[in-house]
């Protein structure tokens, strides 16, 4: 399909440069089918919207200090990691990568240094970290948290953003961006969902800075998506299948989650163990297996993320709802409100 018919106008305005406080007051545009009203609620109404037996499901992966600035004798040289190669590597998007050359040392200060070993077909270079110290506590201590770049060009990261940009779930080490959709979580929020008996599970996701890349190409065809590492437990696999077999909803929280969900799900909608990389790419015409709605925020336009809600809604529904929210102030991007997708 072609690239510019997931375009959209959207106002500098509408985009959210810290979340919603407490979380859980953040908005929610309810999505339901194609014909019914759009409606406008917060999230904290999230117990009212579903159904007792429904699934939530949540990406306990937590958002490491990915962002780091270095030098190569006096050219700068700014990496934010995206993927974990092995025990010391990682692969990194370059600022300046033309500076970098395959053997070149990288200072990155606090006396983290690390080797270019490599560039990939995408621009990308493999780094391998220097010591013997673990790679996570090089990070933090030379690192800096990776907001998103429409959020990075317009202030810097600060204190707020180390507890801000973590879910609540945040457990498992390793992504470069946090899953946003759970953000707008609060234990307040979970006891009500609990009470109201609407389940919850974990997978992990590794989010890659990919995520944030533009799509350049013309046609969705020509676009190749990175891979990430991801994680279904074969007990999780199992209760999510039990929700589904009862009649209840799996309800992805998050476009992280869904994708996972749908890589582990075969022809027969079996929610599966999985462990390894995911490179997948949902647009419009894929045939969802495992999920019956998402939780997500408000994406860019031509971007992979709402290529893939207008998969599950319909273009039209999602360009018409995108409209609404943007006409009524909703506030986009990783620290903006929500919608709640259920076709």
């Amino acid at each position: 399909m072609r690239v510019d018919l997931f375009d959209f106008d959207l106002p500098a305005e509408n985009i959210a440069l810290r979340p919603a406080d407490p979380r859980d007051s953040a908005r929610l545009l309810n999505v339901c089918g194609q014909a019914a009203p759009l409606e406008d609620w917060r999230v904290s109404d999230l117990p009212s919207l579903l159904r007792a037996g429904d699934c939530l499901v949540f990406n306990d992966t937590r958002v490491i200090p990915a962002q780091l600035e270095g030098r190569r004798g006096e050219a700068r040289i700014g990496a934010t990691l995206h993927k974990r190669e092995g025990l010391r590597n990682w692969r990194a998007f370059v600022r300046n990568a033309k500076r970098v050359k395959i053997g070149d040392r990288i200072d990155f200060g606090q006396d983290v240094f690390a080797l270019a070993t490599d560039r990939g077909d995408d621009g990308s270079i493999l780094f391998e970290f220097e010591g013997a110290e673990p790679v996570e506590l090089l990070l933090e201590r030379a690192g800096t948290m990776p907001l998103p770049p429409y959020i990075a060009g317009k202030r810097a990261a600060d204190e707020r953003d180390l507890d801000d940009y973590q879910t609540m779930f945040a457990r498992e080490k390793g992504a470069v961006a946090a899953p946003t959709a759970a953000l707008h979580f609060t234990p307040r929020l979970m006891e009500a969902l609990a009470a109201a008996g609407i389940l919850s599970e974990t997978l992990t996701l590794h989010v890659g800075a990919g995520t944030f890349l533009p799509v350049k190409a013309e046609d969705t065809d020509d676009h190749l998506m990175h891979a990430e590492w991801g994680r279904i437990e074969a007990d999780v696999a199992d209760r999510l299948n039990a929700v589904r077999a009862a009649g209840g909803r799996v309800i992805s929280v998050g476009t992280t989650s869904l994708r996972l969900l749908e890589s582990a799900t075969g022809e027969d909608k079996v929610i599966r163990p999985f462990a390894g990389d995911t490179s997948i790419f949902i647009t419009p015409g894929y045939r969802f297996r495992a999920i019956d709605g998402l939780m997500t925020n408000f994406h860019l336009p031509k971007s992979t993320l709402f290529m893939l809600v207008s998969a599950l809604m319909g273009r039209e529904r999602m360009q018409a709802a995108y409209a609404h929210a943007i006409a009524q102030g909703y506030r986009f991007y990783s620290y903006g409100d929500s919608s709640l997708l259920l076709p």
